[in-house]
């Protein structure tokens, strides 16, 4: 008996490291630059009276992040979206979102943001503030952002936002469908420095 209570303890240890080396650091040891990497998953959301909506993801982007250790807010975001790239798994809707009436993606081929203002309001959380621009307008958003992984070389982070479509003359179909467009994106980077 006793042996197979041992021999069970040493599986569970094994199966399960210690808290301590799983735990999550905060941005100031995950400190450095990052390139974000080609598995991030950015992820979108647009509600519909009555139910449904749109959902959808964008396949091409790239990105840079600088974490100051010290000085979470002079950190600073740079990232960068092909919105032709967009994919709802309708290709009808595909279309219509490359079109005129919502990316124009024949005369506006990325959508930016650049942060302005990284607030920490964690130890693994911040709330970043800068200015997207899409179909040449440009606005202030905020993302918030939740540090998931860390090893050393690659980071992961939960990111979310709400954005107004109205902002970019993209709001064709208010008020069917909402104005807001909702990101969860899982962000992935590799340090380059």
């Amino acid at each position: 008996m006793i042996r197979k209570t041992l021999l069970a303890a040493l599986l569970f240890s094994a199966a399960f490291p210690a808290t301590a080396a799983t735990k999550v650091p905060s941005l100031d040891q995950a400190a450095g630059r990052y390139a974000i990497s080609p598995g991030s998953d950015i992820a979108f959301a647009v509600s519909q009276v009555g139910g449904g909506g749109i959902k959808g993801k964008f396949g091409k982007f790239s990105g840079t992040f600088n974490l100051k250790a010290g000085n979470l807010a002079g950190s600073i975001v740079n990232f960068e979206l092909k919105p032709d790239s967009v994919s709802t798994g309708q290709e009808r809707i595909d279309a219509f979102l490359r079109s005129g009436a919502v990316f124009d993606t024949a005369r506006f081929e990325t959508i930016t943001f650049r942060s302005a203002r990284v607030e920490q309001t964690g130890p693994d959380s911040a709330r970043i503030t800068g200015t997207m621009t899409a179909k040449g307008r440009s606005s202030r958003e905020s993302f918030d952002v939740k540090l998931t992984a860390w090893n050393g070389r690659s980071i992961a982070f939960k990111v979310s936002g709400k954005v107004f479509r109205s902002h970019y003359a993209m709001d064709v179909g208010t008020p069917i469908y909402s104005n807001v467009v909702q990101f969860d994106m899982v962000i992935q980077g590799q340090r380059t420095r």
